[in-house]
């Protein structure tokens, strides 16, 4: 197994690392303490957090699975060369392990907090399913020949896709609202953050490695980062350019009939004729 060969490259892989774990991390908190306050889920799609939890549980298998496993680590270098660093960090490991946690409570809490006529849609629900469908199907076929490392890239895979496709609902919803109110900004900015980082962590160890098989070693890893740094640009510019500071058309004409229904009972008794003394 190759080992680093500049300690201040080593220093900075491990710095972008952390920095990724706790920028990534961090950025499920604003949404949640959103939820909290508000006691209400609306203006966060629902497709986006059921989707994230299938990427999430499946980057979390690849991680923990290539990280720990001293027989899948040995079919990887017999794929890659034992000169090869592992493209799997601790921090990888760590993240995975609380981003299934905190998309879960969001879950939680779209089940109990007021969510209007909001719903998962099918296509999302008929997406999840072929996924882990795919994934039990591979995992009998690698069941036979003991072919984990392949069984990995499967849901390795599995991520990738779902990091594209999770973003689309809530990017779409934005715009057919014309509003980001309800989606937390704080989580985009913390996410775009963790992206840079671990694209730049993977730059470092391919320097100091002067290989860049870990980039196609680890394919999810480098499309997870772009894909997301992508789509948070995109929730920038609505947040910051298009919507700046407006409401949800649905919001601002619930408060106007809210009000012309208080109105209604307020006039009756403004507008009573005087009795005759």
């Amino acid at each position: 197994m190759a080992s680093w060969n500049s300690v201040p490259l080593n220093v900075t892989y491990e710095f972008l690392g952390w920095f990724a774990f706790v920028s990534w991390s961090v950025s499920f908190y604003p949404q949640v303490i959103l939820n909290f306050r508000r006691k209400s889920v609306v203006g966060l799609n629902f497709d986006f957090v059921l989707l994230n939890l299938t990427k999430h549980s499946s980057y979390l298998i690849y991680n923990a699975f290539l990280y720990f496993s001293s027989a899948i680590q040995k079919q990887y270098f017999d794929k890659y060369g034992y000169e090869e660093m592992i493209p799997v960090a601790a921090n990888d490991v760590a993240f995975s392990i609380h981003a299934v946690l905190l998309t879960a409570i969001t879950l939680f809490q779209i089940a109990i907090y007021e969510r209007g006529s909001q719903k998962v849609s099918k296509i999302s629900v008929g997406i999840v399913s072929v996924a882990w469908l795919t994934a039990a199907v591979c995992f009998f076929v690698a069941l036979s020949n003991h072919s984990w490392l392949w069984l990995l890239s499967i849901f390795n895979s599995i991520q990738v896709v779902m990091t594209i496709v999770k973003y689309i609902p809530q990017a779409i919803m934005n715009f057919v609202r014309k509003s980001t109110d309800g989606f937390s900004i704080g989580n985009i900015l913390l996410d775009f953050s963790g992206g840079i980082a671990n694209y730049g962590q993977m730059v470092v160890q391919s320097i100091d490695q002067n290989s860049w098989i870990n980039f196609y070693g680890n394919i999810g890893k480098v499309l997870l980062s772009l894909v997301s740094v992508f789509f948070d640009i995109i929730f920038i510019i609505q947040h910051y350019v298009l919507y700046r500071g407006q409401k949800s058309s649905k919001a601002v004409n619930t408060t106007e009939h809210e009000d012309q229904i208080r109105e209604h009972l307020v006039r009756p008794s403004d507008q009573l004729p005087q009795e005759n003394v």
